[in-house]
């Protein structure tokens, strides 16, 4: 329970009363609690701003790679991971994340390889100690080519 004290102090006293069922006693303390709050701004949004198919060689086709750049505002991001889901976002066929480091701007590149052709639902998500965001696009994906 809390409330404020006998003595002259307006500052709470808390009591807490703890049951012991082994020894069937009670512990109560008295005393004053204090904390402190430390308020971070966060990751506060991510957009993806660009979305660009990597042109490959025949020989080298065995994967689609999608670059897409990303831009946020807020603090800076240590790690991002991408869901790479079915075009209903209900299903999640892969998931990848990867430390990354930016030092001044928040703005990234992200390459990532599509098995086969379709149309996929991505979920970008930047993420620090804090705070996370996310961005979500439509891709649709054929070889060599994406929109």
């Amino acid at each position: 329970t809390t409330g404020p004290s006998s003595d002259s102090d307006s500052s709470p006293t808390v009591e807490s009363v703890e049951d012991n069922p082994d020894a069937g006693c009670h512990i109560s303390r008295n005393g004053y609690y204090g904390s402190s709050i430390d308020i971070v701004e966060g990751i506060l949004e991510v957009n993806i701003i660009q979305m660009t198919s990597i042109q490959m060689t025949e020989s080298q086709a065995e994967n689609s790679l999608v670059d897409f750049v990303v831009t946020c505002q807020g603090s800076l991001p240590t790690d991002v991971c991408t869901v790479v889901s079915d075009p209903t976002c209900q299903v999640s066929k892969s998931m990848v994340c990867d430390p990354i480091v930016v030092t001044d701007e928040c703005l990234l590149t992200i390459r990532r390889a599509f098995e086969e052709p379709g149309t996929y639902c991505i979920n970008i998500t930047l993420g620090d100690d804090t705070s996370q965001a996310l961005a979500s696009a439509l891709i649709s994906v054929n070889r060599g080519e994406s929109t």
